[in-house]
This record gives C-alpha cells, sequence and structure tokens, in this order.
C-alpha cells in the first residue's frame, strides 16, 4: 500500500471522534489535517494493541503516566500496551502556554488462549546446558538491535502481512513446548511453506541479522521503523537483508523456514514498542 494511501485522511474520524476513545479492533490510520485541539488517537487501546496519536496544537511535550514520549516533528506520537498493560493510562500534554491538557485511556483486557506446541522448549540447544551457555549472548544482540533508533518514518504507513497464510499462532496465548510451561508467545505465527518469500511490512532499518541460527529465534531478521516501533522475523531458511540495509515496504527480505525452537516452517512476526511487546495482527487491516 502506497503512502499516499496511508496517510489518506480519516475526516470523519478525526473531526467527529477527536475524544473518543479509539475502537479495540481499529487499525491505525493519520490524518493529514493540521493539529487538532484535543488529543487525537487511532488504533487499539486493548493489551497487546498500538495507539499512534497526534498532540494538541500547541504542545511541546507529552508524558504516558509521566514518561516522556518521542513526538514527531509534526506533532504525532505512539503508545504500546504491553500485553498484561495496566487497565488505565494517563496521557499528559504540557503546551506552550504553561497549561497542560489530560487523558485517561481506560484499555481493554486481552483474550489470552492456551496453545500446545510440539517443540523442544530449549530449541536448537540440545541440553539445557547449552542453551544456558548461548543464550546471553544472543540476548545482548537482541538488546542491542531494539537499542537502534533510526529516522525511518514506517510507523507512519498501514502495515502490510510479511507472507499469505493461515495464522497459526496467536500474540499473547501461554505456550506448552512437549508438556512443558513455557513463557506467553509474543507474536503472531504464520503457516507457509518452506522457503516462501517473505517482505517487509512496512519500511524500516535492518537493525540485526543472524545468519547464525539463535537457539530459540533461529534465523532471525529485526528491522527498526522508527520512533520505538520494531518487527523481528523468526525462523527463517535464509535471510536476504543484513544490518544497516534499509529495506522499503513489500521488499522481500527473506524466507520462511523452520530453524529455532519451530514444529515447522512458519513466519513469527513479533513487535514491540519500545519495551512493549504488541499484537502485529491489530496493526493489519481488519478485511
Amino acid at each position: 500500500m502506497r503512502t499516499s494511501r496511508v496517510l489518506r485522511a480519516n475526516i470523519t474520524a478525526f473531526l467527529g471522534l477527536a475524544c473518543a476513545v479509539p475502537p479495540v479492533s481499529a487499525q491505525p490510520q493519520l490524518p493529514s489535517q493540521n493539529p487538532p485541539a484535543a488529543f487525537w488517537m487511532s488504533g487499539a487501546a486493548v493489551q497487546g494493541g498500538l495507539l499512534i496519536g497526534r498532540a494538541p496544537k500547541g504542545t511541546r511535550s507529552v508524558f504516558l503516566d509521566d514518561v516522556a514520549l518521542e513526538l514527531s516533528p509534526d506533532g504525532f506520537f505512539l503508545i504500546g500496551f504491553d500485553r498484561d498493560a495496566p487497565m488505565q493510562a494517563r496521557l499528559v500534554a504540557m503546551l506552550a502556554d504553561g497549561s497542560k491538557m489530560e487523558r485517561k485511556i481506560a484499555v481493554a483486557l486481552g483474550n489470552w488462549r492456551i496453545e500446545h506446541v510440539a517443540a523442544n522448549i530449549t530449541g536448537g540447544a540440545t541440553s539445557s546446558v547449552e542453551f544456558q551457555a548461548r543464550r546471553s549472548a544472543e540476548l545482548a544482540q537482541i538488546a542491542s538491535a531494539r537499542a537502534v533508533r533510526s529516522a525511518s518514518e514506517g510507523w507512519r504507513q498501514s502495515f502490510i502481512r510479511p507472507v499469505s497464510g493461515r495464522i497459526s499462532g496467536l500474540f499473547g496465548a501461554q505456550r506448552i513446548y512437549n508438556g512443558m510451561p513455557g513463557s506467553y508467545h509474543n507474536g503472531m505465527d504464520i503457516a507457509a511453506a518452506r522457503g516462501e518469500d517473505f517482505v517487509a511490512p512496512a519500511d524500516g532499518v535492518v537493525t540485526l541479522g543472524a545468519n547464525d541460527a539463535f537457539t530459540l529465534e533461529g534465523h532471525l531478521l529485526m528491522i527498526d521503523h522508527g520512533m520505538g516501533l520494531n518487527s523481528a522475523f523468526l525462523h527463517a531458511s535464509e535471510l536476504l537483508v543484513k544490518q544497516g540495509d534499509v529495506v522499503r515496504q513489500g521488499q522481500v527480505i527473506g524466507r520462511v523456514g523452520a530453524t529455532g525452537r519451530a514444529s515447522g516452517p512458519h513466519l513469527h512476526w513479533g513487535m514491540k514498542w519500545n519495551s512493549a511487546r504488541i499484537d502485529p495482527k491489530l496493526l493489519l487491516p481488519s478485511g
């Protein structure tokens, strides 16, 4: 989907729903109008959801629960709600005249399932000893990649599916690996054939390309979309881009596989906004 289409104004939402809580199923979209008189927001106010907001006219800074948010030059900001986020958030804009504007956001509960997976809980490691020996270095690389802040404006786009196929794993589900409880599923799984191409869901900068397979993630690719929003693609059979590459929406970036902790070929797509894990499915068109 072209950027011009993505940035097309949603005039009804912008003028009529400026002070309303956005619907849980709404896909984030950007208006093209001038800065609003009150907070404007679009997206999913739900655990695992992402909101795109625009600060009121004259705003100097915006805080979410007393933590400063990054503002784009034209006044936009992002808010991601972790899988276990509290049920309410407080948003405050500090205005140029010294006044402030406040808004409370009600956050809906997620609907989490239990999923049984026929895979070794230590993934590509043959034992817990090997897993512990390898894991700390892998986590350090992942943390370093997520710390990258690029100038990408992929966050402004309407995200697309990286690959077609059945959704085989849901965000937030409690995972049981061969009878052993693991952590909750932090992304969306899409069943696809081994070797099938997958594409960038939005513009971004590659921050990690693990050609040496990680224990759990296998061949891992991470992309920064700007404003603290990033994507991770797991279990690839092959990566077609490398760290530092600028990628465009729809560009082929890798091939589906079953490396790491996987019961079969599929693409795991995970997303984070700063430290909050969010559900990629909520950023896709509902149709």
